[in-house]
């Protein structure tokens, strides 16, 4: 999803000599893949969207995987990337990686200051660790490595799995299989009172695109929309996006993650950067893709 729509967001800001390869054909958990890519390719510089990713189910059923994985891609990627010549490279974290009781909205300061959330753990300890590698190798070597931080993310080629997909396909995909099999409600996960923030996914783009082109970005950079809602009145957005006309319920017994997870966007707005998509507008763009998406398998 964020590799497409960083794609989208390069060729419309003229960028011609775009190189991208599906997973099937570089596995960036593989060293000898990635020196081969780099040999061949020789890019100028690198936008690193690639992960493993989920809700909290994912997490809680794979943490050995997600955290494997995404220290392998950093590492494998980053290193190679110096040891090649690549002089600018864009890491992307995730607002999940915050303390689990950061204050808010948080800051890039807030990183590593205290416990994370138990759900997401080994996801975030992975992206922590791309982020140090970025820093340290920028620090040590001189060259431009830095990262983005972005929030939820939502939008065209998301990923819809009924289990290890994130909130908003996961409600999308369930208010829809609601609606078409007649049903009368839709459970959410937990109380439905953690507050999260929410951006479509080419206005993040967007603010990729500005970060590569700044001269002397800083390290780190949360990129969000700067307003949040509960799961609750995200539930009832949805329903609406949907036309569900049933009824909405929670399971309490299950777990809330994080209480809430808003993000400081005072750097990337001093930098001229604004979202432009009001969620409803997204959300309906989103649900748009799931259904021409089902419709073709």
């Amino acid at each position: 999803m964020v590799g497409s729509a960083t794609v989208r967001a390069l060729t419309h800001a003229g960028y011609t000599r775009l190189i991208t390869r599906p997973r099937r054909e570089l596995d960036l958990c593989d060293p000898q893949a990635i020196e081969a890519f780099f040999s061949a390719e020789k890019p100028d510089a690198i936008v690193h969207c690639a992960a493993r990713v989920g809700g909290i189910h994912a997490n809680q059923s794979f943490p050995a995987e997600f955290m494997y994985e995404n220290l392998a891609m950093a590492q494998n990627v980053i290193h190679a990337a110096w040891q090649h010549g690549v002089t600018r490279l864009l890491f992307l974290g995730s607002s999940c990686i915050y303390p689990r009781e950061a204050p808010q909205p948080m800051s890039e300061d807030a990183l590593l200051t205290g416990p994370l959330e138990p759900t997401n753990e080994a996801y975030a300890l992975a992206k922590i660790a791309g982020l140090e590698m970025c820093k340290h190798y920028r620090n040590q070597y001189g060259v431009c490595y830095h990262s983005a931080m972005p929030t939820n993310l939502y939008g065209p080629g998301d990923n819809y799995h009924p289990e290890h997909s994130h909130v908003i396909p996961g409600l999308l995909r369930r208010f829809h299989e609601a609606k078409v099999a007649g049903k009368d409600s839709v459970t959410l996960w937990g109380t439905g009172s953690p507050r999260r923030e929410f951006l479509h996914v080419d206005d993040l783009a967007a603010a990729l695109v500005l970060l590569l082109e700044t001269g002397n970005p800083p390290d780190v950079v949360n990129i969000g929309s700067g307003k949040d809602m509960t799961i609750r009145e995200l539930a009832e957005l949805i329903s609406k996006v949907v036309e569900f006309p049933g009824t909405i319920e929670l399971d309490p017994s299950m777990p809330d993650g994080t209480p809430r997870k808003l993000l400081d966007i005072g750097r990337i707005r001093s930098l001229g950067w604004e979202p432009s998509i009001p969620l409803e507008e997204g959300l309906r763009h989103a649900y748009a893709d799931f259904k021409a998406r089902h419709a073709r398998g």
